[in-house]
């Protein structure tokens, strides 16, 4: 097309030709052929494996993680205590896994995924309230947030006394079980 006819054509002028050009070249079938695999396709990009070595590599690291210790289980900083809100049941009688003399463990629990600085892989962690006897107060108490969500999200919501389903309501400390790693 000759460019002085280019230049008189209007927006409008344009899209009518670009539109015929595609009429004449394409049936309906096929463009709704074309229409389907690209709709079919789009969920499918999330998949792709684009850097996922160097993410894989690449540990995120939280406040928490950053300074995180593997030695003294009595610590607010021990690793598996990321999320943890409350008294150690290891500072309390108990252990890091165990409730201590006179308590129950409460069949419910909150989670957490928390970093081991000495192996280098994420842990998650169920942290079960112990329930029974007075609040511990000669141990250490904590409040540890990462990964912590609103109580509307209560499976990771450590605000909550996670007693339901004991024969008493008093919170005594809180143990951190790891469930298996988060990779």
């Amino acid at each position: 097309m000759p460019r002085s006819e280019f230049q008189s054509l209007s927006f409008d002028g344009l899209t009518e030709r670009l539109a015929r050009g595609v009429a004449r070249s394409a049936s309906r079938r096929g463009v709704l052929a074309w229409v389907g695999l690209v709709a079919g396709a789009i969920p499918a990009f999330p998949l792709l494996p684009v850097r996922r070595a160097e993410a894989a590599s690449a540990k995120p690291q939280s406040p928490f993680a950053a300074s995180a210790q593997t030695k003294d289980q009595n610590a607010c900083d021990y690793w598996r205590y990321c999320a943890i809100d409350g008294n150690l049941c290891s500072t309390c009688g108990g252990g890091v896994h165990t409730c201590p003399p006179g308590t129950a463990p409460s069949p419910t629990s909150w989670i957490g995924t928390c970093f081991n600085p000495q192996d280098t892989k994420s842990y998650l962690i169920a942290y079960r309230d112990c329930c029974g006897q007075d609040a511990c107060d000669a141990g250490a108490t904590c409040l540890n947030t990462d990964g912590d969500l609103p109580s509307y999200r209560p499976q990771a919501n450590n605000d909550i006394i996670w007693c339901f389903g004991t024969t008493s309501a008093m919170y005594n400390c809180s143990t951190a079980v790891i469930v298996g790693t988060a990779e």
